[in-house]
């Protein structure tokens, strides 16, 4: 008995460290969770044509409809990127590669389909510079937040940034519905 116990207990700390060392990083999680994000929303935004990238609910004549200065989907589509981009440099500590306009809604000279398509593209690279940065050492640091002398923990601002983009993605599904259109995320997939 002894010897068989003598026997297992090397293999059993052997599997046990494989395991461990199988087991990913905060950072990988969540640039996993942020590859998941990206793959619905630059879908979605490449499967608005684009002659409707403009398209906002108040050109329908909707009944009782509230949609009166709401933003374009472009418009979705670039604060959605201005936001990954702000967010990825409050967690590196960096400024963003590229110019992200004066306010949250992106740079002016972003208009075309294929500009934001593009622009989205790159604050998501970005972003998973960021997400892959966060470590357990680092997770809880300070950085900076919206607004003079406020803090948060890093690992809230990598939070923000993952649920801030559900929030417009959902409302970008609505304007291709709109559209006739249905979100890539929702169509059958080949089986």
């Amino acid at each position: 008995m002894i010897r068989i116990l003598t026997c297992l207990l090397p293999m059993t700390l052997l599997g046990t460290a494989a395991m461990a060392a199988d087991v990913p990083s905060i950072g990988q999680t969540l640039d996993g969770q942020l590859r998941n994000a990206e793959r619905e929303i630059v879908g979605l935004v490449e499967a608005m044509p684009a002659d409707k990238i403009n398209f906002t609910p108040d050109s329908l004549e909707i009944k009782g409809s509230q949609f009166k200065g709401v933003r374009t989907f472009a418009q979705e589509a670039k604060h959605l990127s201005t936001y990954i981009y702000m967010l990825s440099s409050t967690i590196l500590g960096e400024k963003p590669p590229v110019d992200t306009g004066k306010d949250d809604g992106g740079p002016d000279a972003v208009k075309t389909k294929d500009q934001i398509v593009e622009y989205m593209k790159g604050a998501f690279a970005f972003g998973h510079k960021a997400m892959q940065s966060i470590t357990e050492k680092n997770e809880m640091d300070d950085v900076p937040q919206n607004g003079p002398g406020r803090k948060m923990p890093r690992i809230a601002a990598a939070s923000f940034l993952l649920y801030h983009n559900f929030d417009h993605y959902g409302q970008m599904v609505v304007y291709l519905r709109m559209n006739g259109l249905i979100p890539p995320a929702s169509q059958p997939r080949g089986r």
